[in-house]
């Protein structure tokens, strides 16, 4: 009987253990294919995809889409819903700073402002339409698209504005100043790098504390220390690596704001849960008491905002107004959140995955870039990869019935 207890105890501890690794891959698995997906093109390459010039440039490249990837999986979550204007607005913005800065003369920072204040307006007129009159999204969004990249060509009476300001530029292509230079390298970036290592610390020991108190289910105290101890070491090599070049790009503070406003906003603020809730089910959500119209018009008026920061972040990276700018940028907004984990029916995504999904939607553009393929080919590339993504997230549904 004692035998048999101890092989029943033996038994009990490996399929805890199996289990909790199969719940750690299920969590991670975008994390594990964007690795993966890094290490094969850096192969590829030769080594080119991962030098730390290149590392810079995929930052700044592909920041514009981290912002709308960010903005539009909070309208997917509501329902699955889109947002397909995005592009149009990133144009348009553009196009009101140039016209501001470049024509008029006046301050790039109050351009800044009532870009934002424009980008506002165009996410809660659409908001309003979809979440009161009941519009749907697809509809709205397009007419809006076309309007606003008509009004684009309007304003730029077809033909590019350039360039821009220095203050202007500063914001997506500026780097933060080093305080102390070595032999070329930046090593205030690696200081800087340090220094996030303690609040890392510090807010993943609070929130685990807060699941014990509460009686969640945490990960054993191995695992979390693994988990921390790795977290740091990559931030502190991350920002050396960039220190390697011209330091810490300002852009990148711009995203990590960003990620952590919304990170906190989604997963510890009552109106981020009535989000998931009214994306899970809307019935339900208003039986519950939750102003699920205020909360989809809040969404699709956040995409505009976070529309206009990309058409600054964009057109100051560019350092012109053009009447072309952004197009496509809905597709790979859109691509971001189903590749990072976001459902196609709404109510599923995280912030963190949004980000990651960009991210690959950015290494696949640079390695297929750097090794001479062909755009067409990489369009049609990006396309599977987002089949693969969304047959991925029905199967899993799947599983769950």
């Amino acid at each position: 009987l004692y035998y048999e207890k101890q092989q029943q105890g033996r038994s009990y501890k490996m399929k805890t253990k199996s289990g909790a690794l199969k719940s750690a891959l299920k969590k991670n698995t975008m994390l594990i294919a964007f690795v993966i997906i890094v290490l094969m093109f850096e192969i590829l390459t030769q080594g080119v995809l991962l030098v730390p010039q290149n590392v810079t440039n995929l930052i700044q490249q592909n920041s514009y889409v981290l912002i709308l990837a960010i903005g539009m999986l909070l309208c997917i979550i509501t329902g699955g819903n889109i947002d397909l204007g995005v592009g149009s607005y990133v144009a348009f913005v553009g196009a009101v700073t140039a016209k501001m800065c470049i024509i008029g003369s006046i301050s790039p920072w109050f351009a800044m402002l009532v870009g934002l204040l424009v980008g506002i307006a165009i996410g809660a007129v659409n908001g309003f339409f979809i979440a009161y009159k009941e519009v749907p999204a697809f509809i709205a969004t397009l007419a809006s698209m076309l309007i606003f990249r008509g009004l684009t060509l309007v304003l730029l009476a077809g033909r590019t504005l350039a360039p821009y300001p220095e203050t202007y530029q500063a914001i997506s292509t500026g780097f933060l100043p080093d305080f102390l230079p070595l032999g070329g390298m930046k090593f205030s970036a690696v200081i800087i790098g340090a220094l996030i290592c303690p609040f890392l610390v510090w807010s993943q020991l609070r929130s685990r504390r807060q699941m014990i108190r509460f009686g969640a289910e945490v990960p054993s105290a191995a695992s979390f220390t693994v988990k921390l101890v790795l977290s740091c070491v990559a931030i502190v090599f991350f920002c050396f690596w960039l220190g390697r070049y011209e330091g810490i790009p300002s852009v990148l503070i711009l995203l990590a704001i960003l990620f952590l406003i919304y990170q906190f906003f989604t997963t510890k603020t009552v109106m981020g849960r009535q989000l998931y809730a009214l994306g899970g089910n809307e019935k339900a959500a208003k039986l519950s008491g939750i102003d699920t119209k205020r909360i989809k018009f809040l969404a699709f008026t956040n995409m505009g905002l976070l529309a206009a920061v990309a058409g600054i972040v964009f057109s100051g990276r560019l350092n012109a107004a053009t009447p072309k700018a952004g197009t496509g940028f809905e597709m790979d907004a859109i691509a971001s959140c189903y590749i990072g984990g976001a459902s196609a029916t709404g109510g599923v995504g995280t912030v963190g995955g949004a980000i990651i999904g960009a991210l690959i939607m950015g290494v696949l553009n640079n390695g297929m870039s750097i090794l001479g393929i062909n755009v067409d080919w990489q369009q049609a590339i990006k396309g599977v990869v987002l089949l693969i993504a969304v047959l991925f997230d029905i199967s899993s549904k799947n599983k769950q019935k």
